[in-house]
């Protein structure tokens, strides 16, 4: 083949590029996709080196996917003047952030530590490797891998074919409905409209998905098979002793250094919350963690304002109530005494 053919094969291969993804971009577009953050290790480095700021300028927030959902950011820096760094992480135990935070002797700044118990009083692998590999890129980041992440911020924002955990082929692949077989487990598949994640990492149900009771039954669906499935106990004796004195050493450092630490229980309902409280019940689980601590909390039961929610796949709020819970959370944390810029 000549140097010239070679050319016009080129062009032509960069032209059917082109217009595949073009033509891609215009069909997500036409049925009304949602945009979405590729929720990366990227992405929650730039809010973790945020943390260094002033105590009345910020609040950072650990847990699991219920305070990104049941956090609404907008209402919250609304009312409280100051920025919220949203460092949860989707079903992993917010224990290796927090011993992060207490470890860096630079961090005095106001904690939010959101409980889901069952992921919370847990070390196994599955709930500890994401949080890990977020703190190790922190860590490790190179000004390269910074760059391209600038760079993907904007392109993210306005091609939606960017989006690699919804609209890729591998995401594509991953979501189609093949159930598992022998020696093949397949793990079930969440429904496309049940998490939006924004720039500040925060995650959103789609207004499909609060209509569509299919997908909601869907996910409660995940929740049980999960909840059947889980073959850890729940610490007890001298584990969730040791437990409990090695939570207070990372609060302990943080508050000697004049930050702020208190603990949410975020809303649940239906039988989830009923697994919940049979699993850890509230007197051994919640009410230890605070005594042994000796940090304030917040338990979402406790006030007529929040104890009425209810979820509509049982386990996180819907954008609305996220509003309504933000709104009464920030009271909450003034009647505790927490200081914001606005109070």
């Amino acid at each position: 083949m000549t140097t010239s053919n070679l050319t016009k094969a080129g062009i032509l291969a960069i032209i059917l590029v082109l217009f595949s993804v073009t033509s891609w971009e215009i069909y997500l577009r036409s049925k009304m996709a949602v945009s979405d953050f590729d929720d990366s290790p990227g992405l929650w480095a730039n809010l973790r080196r945020q943390v260094y700021q002033p105590k009345e300028k910020a609040t950072a927030f650990i847990g699991s996917s219920r305070i990104k959902f049941d956090l609404d950011q907008s209402a919250w820096q609304s009312l409280t003047g100051d920025q919220p760094l949203q460092l949860a992480i989707e079903g992993a135990t917010p224990i290796p952030v927090l011993k992060d935070l207490a470890a860096d002797k630079n961090f005095k700044g106001k904690l939010v530590i959101d409980v889901t118990e069952i992921l919370f009083f847990s070390n196994a692998p599955p709930f500890v490797s994401e949080p890990n590999k977020n703190i190790k890129f922190y860590k490790d980041q190179t000004p390269s891998e910074h760059f391209s992440f600038m760079v993907n911020r904007v392109t993210e924002s306005n091609l939606y074919f960017l989006d690699k955990g919804n609209y890729s082929l591998n995401a594509l692949l991953d979501k189609m409905e093949i159930p598992s077989r022998k020696g093949v487990f397949v793990f079930p598949v969440f429904p496309p409209d049940f998490d939006r994640t924004s720039f500040t990492r925060q995650s959103s149900m789609t207004d499909r998905f609060l209509q569509d009771t299919l997908q909601q039954n869907q996910v409660r669906a995940i929740w049980k098979y999960l909840g059947d499935n889980m073959r850890e106990p729940p610490p007890s004796g001298e584990n969730l002793t040791a437990f409990f004195h090695m939570v207070k050493d990372c609060t302990d450092k943080i508050k000697a250094r004049g930050g702020e630490v208190i603990f949410t229980r975020t809303p649940s309902s239906g039988p989830f919350l009923m697994g919940e409280k049979q699993g850890f019940p509230r007197e051994k689980y919640w009410d230890q963690l605070l005594a042994v601590t000796g940090c304030q909390g917040i338990y979402f039961e406790d006030y007529p304002s929040t104890a009425h929610f209810q979820c509509p796949e049982f386990s996180h709020l819907s954008p609305p109530d996220a509003k309504k819970y933000t709104t009464e959370l920030v009271k909450q944390l003034q009647e505790k005494g927490w200081k914001f810029s606005k109070s």
